[in-house]
């Protein structure tokens, strides 16, 4: 239901934006503020809980496990991150069937070789379209339902060069990939091609540290259906702890959560973690 949910959001024309979520709670913050869809990305899910770089260190299972965390704390329609599809073509059939199951609405799946890098770091290296475009097959062969989207990746862009990418597109859009996403997009030029020139399926753009930055109506305007912006909760969580750790060292005291302000974030968490509907259940099963 969730797939199907996220492929009519796409029909309308309208950009879907996602913010990245990177746990249960930070996917409940993004349903509270009013979007639509939500993100999980494996930079977040390695360095959030696992303390990882994003280099490869993170299973299928934990990854896995995470997923199915963010799909069942919310009705939104989770695009997960399943990397390099963890294998060669019959492990992708596993692991497309897997997140399936967990509740996401689509996957997007890289074509580089494992162990795999951030998008936005320098060292990734690729696999053959022709390799990347078997493994897709299999991604649209494994789905149990035809609404769940196969969303393919290309890491090309820096390596090979956009005419490269853009190639790699075409082909993995021809081996039925449902969505195509060029990551490590630098330059305004870049941006702009990529929905321009693959016009056979829509486009998904991810919004990280070497991308210049864009309002929705600008991405939308260029041709793109899907913007993710991955660490939008991560890197504001960080930042905001980082300041509250320093006046704690500081000074003793954490003063955004003393007083009024502590009672009102205390207030508002337990009203989002749905303490009144737990407390309402166990009212019901007194005996």
């Amino acid at each position: 239901m969730s797939g199907k949910k996220l492929r009519e959001l796409i029909s309308r024309k309208e950009l879907v934006v996602a913010p990245g979520a990177f746990s249960a709670l930070t996917a409940k913050l993004v349903e509270e503020a009013g979007f639509n869809c939500v993100h999980l990305s494996g930079y977040c899910t390695a360095a959030f809980l696992y303390g990882y770089p994003d280099l490869g260190l993170v299973t299928m299972s934990e990854m896995l496990a995470n997923a199915r965390l963010l799909a069942e704390a919310v009705k939104l329609p989770l695009i997960a991150d399943a990397d390099t599809g963890y294998g060669n073509p019959i492990n992708v059939v596993r692991t497309v069937r897997d997140f399936e199951r967990a509740g996401c609405a689509a996957l997007h799946m890289e074509d580089q070789v494992w162990p795999k890098r951030c998008g936005h770091m320098k060292g990734k290296r690729v696999i053959s379209k022709e390799e990347m475009a078997a493994k897709i097959r299999a991604a649209v062969d494994a789905r149990l339902s035809e609404d769940f989207i196969i969303i393919a990746r290309t890491d090309a862009i820096a390596m090979e060069g956009l005419d490269s990418a853009i190639e790699r597109l075409h082909t993995y859009a021809a081996a039925g990939a449902d969505v195509v996403f060029a990551d490590g997009q630098s330059t305004m030029e870049q941006i702009e091609r990529v929905p321009r020139e693959c016009p056979e399926a829509p486009s998904m753009i991810n919004f990280g540290p070497l991308t210049p930055p864009l309002g929705p109506a600008e991405i939308q305007k260029l041709g793109y259906s899907i913007a993710v912006f991955p660490a939008v909760c991560l890197g504001a969580a960080v930042l905001s702890i980082q300041e509250a750790l320093r006046a704690l060292r500081g000074t003793g005291r954490t003063p955004a959560l003393e007083g009024e302000g502590f009672m009102r974030i205390f207030g508002s968490l337990n009203k989002l973690l749905g303490v009144d509907v737990y407390t309402s259940l166990e009212q019901s099963y007194k005996f």
